[in-house]
C-alpha cells in the first residue's frame, strides 16, 4: 500500500501542466487525466487547482488557448505551450532536478 502525497510544493503544479503540454495541445480534462496516468494515480488533480493554474501560466504567456471542438462535436477550449513555455519548463526542470539531488543528499545522510 503507497501512502498518498501531501499537497504539492509551491510551482509543483506549474511545472507538470508545462510538462504535459510539452507533448501538444490538451484540453484540461486531458491534462489533469494525463497526469494521473503518468504519475499512476499518485496524483490527482482537481478542477478548483487546475483551472486557475491554466489561468496563471496563460497571464505569464507560457501557455495559449484555443476553442476548438471535441470529437464528440463539443467546444472545448485546448491549451499549447508557448515558445517562452518550452525555455520555462527546461529551466524549471533543472532547477527542480537540482533541488530534488539535494534533498535527497540530506534524506540519505545518518
Amino acid at each position: 500500500m503507497t501512502t498518498a502525497p501531501g499537497p504539492l510544493p509551491q510551482g509543483t503544479l506549474d511545472l507538470l501542466i508545462l510538462k504535459t503540454l510539452a507533448s501538444g495541445p490538451r484540453h484540461g480534462y486531458a491534462v489533469a487525466r494525463w497526469i494521473e496516468a503518468a504519475t499512476d494515480d499518485a496524483l490527482s488533480v482537481e478542477e478548483g487547482t487546475l483551472y486557475p493554474a491554466l489561468y496563471r501560466l496563460q497571464h505569464r504567456k507560457w501557455v495559449r488557448a484555443e476553442w476548438g471542438r471535441s470529437e464528440l462535436g463539443k467546444d472545448i477550449k485546448k491549451y499549447e505551450l508557448t515558445a517562452a513555455g518550452r525555455r520555462e519548463l527546461l529551466k524549471r526542470t533543472a532547477e527542480w532536478g537540482a533541488l530534488t539531488t539535494a534533498v535527497s543528499k540530506i534524506l540519505r545522510t545518518s
